[in-house]
């Protein structure tokens, strides 16, 4: 049975399936859970739907009362909302869920930014100065990180990327109270490598969910 998280406050902006998966995904695993999106009363019906452990809040509201805030939406958005939320995320972790991929027009999807870069480090130099940016739970499409989480006998790995590893113990926490298991890739600079096409995300090189000791392997295979 699960065991209550620590008092790591986390904010979901944000309710699309990523957002949705990640807040069902966290209140699996007793963790305490604000939902917000541009519409409250949404935001209210999905939270009633879950259980005791989540609330739904305007967004300025969640993020001013979260450690963490986890802006579940597309990358050109995030942008937006680095700006326009800067002064409320100063000192908070702001986890980036997100790809860089639009539409190819042929039933895929393409690169929206340099083939070089990575929305991890777009948004980096975007953050607040006072605030940190960690790459995580984007690393999975949002149908595995919903029905792979809490996968038994060995849990799934969620990859992540951070500079600041004193925020390290967080993120872990979260992923852990995910259902998943924690594996640190590296800096921001590698957070390329946990976007869609790189050789750590499921949509790119690795081609699925697995496991602790399938995920080291893989690591030392692409290493760059």
């Amino acid at each position: 049975m699960a065991t209550q998280s620590s008092n790591t406050k986390v904010a979901i902006i944000g309710l699309g399936n990523i957002g949705k998966a990640i807040a069902t995904n966290l209140t699996k695993g007793n963790h305490q859970v604000i939902v917000a999106s541009r519409e409250l009363d949404k935001a209210q019906e999905f939270a009633s739907s879950l259980s005791s452990n989540v609330t739904a809040e305007e967004i300025t509201i969640a993020i001013k009362n979260a450690d963490v805030v986890v802006p579940a939406i597309y990358f050109d958005k995030i942008k937006d909302f680095l700006k326009t939320y800067a002064n409320e995320l100063a000192g908070k972790i702001i986890v980036d869920v997100s790809n860089p991929i639009a539409p190819d027009g042929n039933g895929g999807f393409k690169k929206v930014i340099d083939q070089d870069l990575s929305a991890g480090k777009v948004l980096n130099e975007l953050t607040p100065s006072t605030a940190v940016l960690v790459k995580a739970f984007g690393t999975l499409g949002a149908a595995s990180l919903l029905n792979e989480a809490f996968a038994t006998p060995e849990r799934k790995v969620l990859f992540y990327a951070s500079d600041s590893t004193n925020n390290n113990n967080k993120i872990e926490e979260l992923i852990i109270a995910s259902g998943f298991t924690p594996f640190h890739i590296g800096g921001i600079d590698q957070s390329i490598r946990i976007e869609v096409f790189g050789d750590l995300h499921e949509f790119g090189a690795l081609g699925k969910t697995v496991t602790l000791e399938e995920a080291k392997e893989a690591v030392n295979q692409h290493a760059i």
